[in-house]
């Protein structure tokens, strides 16, 4: 694989965005390149699906402005320096701390940020380089569904940023 996706999802909502999320670096790699994407749930990656992997996205739900402890644990099972030569993204799916008015809210997310933020940092620590900064991505509600527009923001997002990297060919 020369791209891979894992992400974990609760409710579906982070499965959603890595689906637009692939897809994008597919149409980016364009239909005659060699790029190959591919997509896994957190639980089903193995070690030999990094082989050869040349950029890594990791998305996960936030909980409790933390990534799930699947992502987590995937996250910490990368040997040190095991992304060496690696470019690297990370995104999560949150609720918008606008649509809380929490003062509350707000300060927890000034202290502790969003998923995407410790993700994007373990990938650093584990060799990888950060191709763009971590991006979220909204949901009404805890449950879902993605609010409007936020497939069609991770599909730029991803393919902008495929469009950079110079083994993806754009047609």
């Amino acid at each position: 694989m020369q791209t891979v996706v894992v992400y974990d999802s609760v409710y579906g909502n982070t499965e959603q965005i890595a689906v637009a999320v692939t897809q994008a670096i597919g149409r980016a790699a364009g239909a005659g390149a060699k790029e190959r994407v591919a997509t896994f749930r957190v639980n089903d990656v193995r070690p030999a699906h990094l082989q050869g992997v040349k950029l890594l996205i990791v998305g996960s739900p936030t909980h409790r402005f933390r990534p799930t402890e699947s992502i987590a644990r995937f996250l910490a099972s990368i040997p040190d320096g095991g992304l060496k030569g690696v470019k690297v993204m990370a995104f999560d799916t949150r609720v918008s701390i606008e649509d809380k008015h929490s003062r509350l809210l707000n300060l927890f997310v000034k202290l502790s940020g969003f998923a995407a933020q410790p993700i994007a940092k373990a990938l650093k620590k584990k060799g990888g380089t950060l191709l763009v900064p971590p991006e979220g991505f909204y949901v009404d509600g805890t449950e879902g569904p993605l609010k409007d527009g936020n497939l069609a923001r991770a599909a730029v997002w991803a393919s902008n940023a495929a469009r950079g990297l110079p083994h993806v060919m754009v047609v």
